[in-house]
């Protein structure tokens, strides 16, 4: 296959890949450091990076800024060679629905991030956040509707446009951009071929602000991506890249416990569930006795980190930052584990190397 660099701006990265970023720890410096140094784009995830600071319990939101920076200096140690040059991009991964998210936004852009990329709502006052510096920024989104209005609103109120766009699909992990009713036909024969249409729909609307702009959108497509095939499938449809996350959880260099990538090679299919998740958004995790033991009743919340927006404590069945970091850590009998529905074909410990040379065979 050819390995078309990517290019996004005025920054190049060597291969066609983004790293998706994957929170609580699980996608740090050591994973999107290791991504970078092949050529990639490592995406260092912020939601709830400070958790191992020793003052995130008193104040998360300072350990997490604290930790945001950090990461990416030592993410930027590990990605750079001898030469002093680093084929790769860095950047983080912000969810528009973290609690006080501008701090967060102007936090990395300030730390010199290469990319944003931001999701699990409309982030549509990133580009105030960046504005003065060379960080590039993207929207997840997972329609053209979705997509029309974010590049509307970019701009008409900031008279500029996306440096790139994330296109998620519904095979992902983690918080979906779908509805229940959507992900209940995901298996269905036509859904992945619609939902081709819908990819090219996407570009054709990216497109148009191309040539209003003069620039070029370069267009990622994630979602279940797994090996050279279904890479090639989505440069087929106009894509220029794609974005891959949860092959990349069993390398040795993902920062999450050992314990973590084994719960992944061992999932089957059957252990796949669609849950909702204390926000009320639909997600994809790994059945567990912790998932089966809050369908009978909640969690005692005895602290609230702040980590979403609309998370209140009393209403939430659990708290989602505990669950993640339980299971990062290692607990993954009583953790939340996300991850993306190709989970069940991912049968080994691996290297960041060698799950970027089975997508680019």
């Amino acid at each position: 296959m050819n390995r078309q660099r990517l290019y996004i701006g005025n920054k190049t990265a060597k291969l066609p890949l983004i790293q998706g970023g994957m929170g609580v720890g699980v996608s740090l410096s050591g994973l999107a450091g290791a991504v970078a140094r092949e050529g990639g784009i490592g995406i260092i995830s912020t939601a709830q990076i400070g958790f191992r600071e020793p003052d995130f319990s008193t104040d998360s939101k300072k350990a997490n800024l604290r930790a945001m920076v950090t990461e990416l200096q030592k993410a930027r140690a590990l990605a750079t060679g001898p030469d002093g040059t680093c084929e790769g991009l860095l950047g983080y991964n912000i969810m528009v629905a973290t609690r006080d998210y501008s701090d967060y936004a102007r936090t990395a852009a300030k730390a010199g991030a290469d990319v944003i990329i931001s999701g699990a709502g409309l982030p549509v006052d990133l580009p105030a956040y960046v504005e003065g510096t060379d960080t590039k920024i993207a929207p997840i989104v997972s329609s053209e509707k979705a997509t029309r209005i974010i590049l509307k609103m970019w701009d008409r109120r900031y008279h500029r446009t996306a440096d790139f766009l994330v296109i998620e699909g519904a095979h992902a992990g983690g918080h979906l951009g779908f509805s229940r009713e959507d992900l209940t036909h995901l298996y269905e024969d036509n859904f992945d071929s619609d939902y081709d249409n819908e990819i090219r729909k996407i570009i054709a609307c990216a497109k148009n602000y191309e040539e209003k702009y003069g620039v070029s959108i370069p267009v990622i497509v994630a979602g279940g991506i797994l090996n050279a095939s279904q890479v090639q499938h989505m440069l087929s449809l106009g894509a220029d890249g794609v974005q891959v996350a949860t092959p990349f959880v069993t390398t040795e260099e993902c920062d999450a416990a050992r314990a973590f990538k084994q719960a992944y090679v061992d999932a089957r299919a059957e252990d796949i569930e669609i849950v909702t998740s204390p926000v009320g958004m639909p997600a994809r995790a790994i059945r567990n006795p912790f998932l089966d033991q809050m369908k009978k009743g909640s969690e005692n919340i005895t602290r609230c980190y702040r980590c979403l927006e609309k998370c209140s404590p009393k209403t939430a069945p659990y708290c989602i930052t505990q669950a993640l970091i339980r299971a990062v850590e290692g607990d993954v009998e009583n953790g939340l584990i996300f991850c993306g529905d190709n989970v069940q074909y991912l049968t080994e410990i691996t290297t960041v190397r060698e799950v970027i040379q089975a997508l680019f065979a």
